[in-house]
């Protein structure tokens, strides 16, 4: 579903030239929830940013369902963006004069299509996700927890390859935090997406079926979940406890 191949990433700020991302290679199978974690600076979000499309990469492949999204225009990213990929944001990106019904439907409004359709999608998704008594209320009236899993909704509208979630946790508490994971959870069993999260929280990670950990600019180790969510999260806190020993990295 989507494969990073040798991807190379640098700024340059005066005369000098810093590495972001350093030959990162991998690739995550349709249906997986995979996510992505390392200390601050590692590379997390301007990998996000390149898979995205937001900011161009030096060199490599970023090949989504078998296309190399390097050589589109940027009319054809527009429309990847709106069709191919989802996106969940950490500040939800929800418009205030809106409901919640009509957020979800925003994917579906700008391809234009029918509204019978529409409805029905939107409705099945507020239901999957418990917010199906929300859907007339306006974002300014429901709980962070409840406008993430707008989020999630609004971002499976169009049945994307894939779904790009960028600390979609990052500004929950511990119970609205669960809550949006076990749609992302639900997102993947009754649905078959495709999640790509990065993120800080190791508690959100341990229900993905595999962590990549980075440092440096580089994967440092890929961890595959085989049991338990808890022993996968033990797991996970040993690996980053070991590789960032000194660094003051937040695992939690």
């Amino acid at each position: 579903m989507l494969r990073v191949n040798h991807l190379y990433k640098s700024y340059r700020s005066g005369g000098s030239v810093y590495e972001v991302l350093k030959d990162v290679n991998f690739q995550v199978r349709k249906g997986e929830f995979v996510a992505v974690m390392g200390p601050s600076g590692s590379g997390k979000t301007t990998l996000l940013n390149c898979i995205s499309c937001f900011i161009p990469h030096d060199r490599g492949e970023i090949l989504l369902n078998g296309g190399d999204l390097s050589v589109l225009s940027e009319k054809e990213i527009a429309r990847v963006r709106n069709e191919d990929l989802g996106f969940v944001f950490q500040d939800f990106m929800l418009l205030d004069g809106l409901t919640v019904f009509e957020n979800v439907c925003i994917p579906k409004v700008i391809k234009e299509e029918n509204y019978v359709e529409m409805e029905k999608k939107a409705e099945k998704l507020l239901s999957l996700f418990d917010i199906a008594a929300i859907r007339d209320k306006f974002p300014a009236e429901i709980s962070g927890g409840q406008k993430q899993r707008t989020a999630v909704a609004r971002a499976l509208m169009n049945d994307p390859f894939l779904i790009l979630a960028d600390e979609p946790t990052g500004n929950l508490d511990s119970k609205s935090s669960e809550a949006v994971i076990g749609a992302f959870v639900s997102a993947k069993k009754e649905l078959g997406a495709t999640i790509f999260m990065v993120t800080h929280d190791s508690f959100s990670a341990s229900y993905c079926d595999r962590v990549i950990v980075m440092k440096d600019g580089k994967v440092f180790r890929e961890l595959t979940r085989n049991g338990g969510r808890r022993e996968f999260m033990n797991q996970l806190l040993e690996v980053l406890s070991a590789m960032n020993s000194g660094e003051g990295y937040d695992a939690e």
